[in-house]
């Protein structure tokens, strides 16, 4: 067994399976603990310039990811013309430097606002610093490894489709340059502590959204405001 097949053959499933257990034991046996805690009644300001970047930036990035891997063809298709190829390479950088402020921001907060450290775990920073890796080793990756939404047709949506089939190849990796490898590794540090972290309510809240009983909500508007000898009564 060679390094190549343990962090892009094991640790793949090991991460997910970890994942999926600790979310299903969270949900059943630790229900309070699935939250995303939020920090905004102790500080807005910061927070809406860190997290607005960072969130947009992440989702749109992950989405070309997820439209790489299920419509490969339609990546190849759109890069056919060198113009739309720079426009999306230059926008997926766009995006990469945007999300890159945003966490800069939220970390800034998290570490110097004293309210918003004091309820800070020590798995909010490990998120924190295993984000900034990504990010970093993205932009890195499509600024020295250009053409990143060409290739990663061509290398990554095999590769990831056959860990989903169960018959994983770690060998079109093999000889990657270390920042691309760091990058795909970082991915699934992060899977694996995605469980253990505040992030679960990403997929957790939506499910309980949807099947969660109808709130009645009554409005007190124009209703007298008792005092305390009456309320008591």
């Amino acid at each position: 067994m060679n390094w190549n097949t343990l962090f892009f053959v094991i640790l793949p499933y090991v991460a997910l399976f970890i994942a999926i257990i600790v979310t299903i034991y969270r949900g059943i046996y630790r229900p309070f603990s699935i939250s995303s805690l939020s920090s905004q009644l102790l500080e807005r300001r910061r927070l809406f310039w860190g997290s607005i970047p960072f969130h947009w930036g992440i989702i749109i990035i992950l989405t070309g990811h997820l439209v790489a891997l299920l419509v490969p063809r339609s990546i190849v298709l759109w890069n056919a013309h060198p113009l739309r190829l720079y426009l999306l390479e230059l926008t997926g950088v766009g995006l990469g430097l945007w999300a890159l402020i945003g966490l800069l921001v939220l970390s800034w907060r998290r570490m110097t606002v004293d309210r918003i450290r004091v309820i800070s775990t020590p798995m909010d920073f490990v998120v924190l610093a295993l984000l900034l890796i990504s990010v970093v080793t993205g932009l890195i990756t499509a600024t020295y490894y250009r053409w990143g939404s060409y290739w990663f047709t061509g290398i990554f949506t095999p590769y990831i489709w056959g860990i989903l089939t169960f018959r994983p190849d770690a060998a079109p990796l093999a000889p990657l340059p270390f920042t691309i490898k760091l990058h795909v590794f970082n991915f699934y540090l992060l899977t694996l502590a995605f469980a253990f972290s505040r992030l679960v309510h990403i997929i957790t809240w939506p499910v309980g959204y949807l099947i969660r009983p109808w709130q009645i909500v009554i409005a007190n508007r124009g209703l007298p405001v008792l005092n305390e000898e009456e309320a008591s009564q």
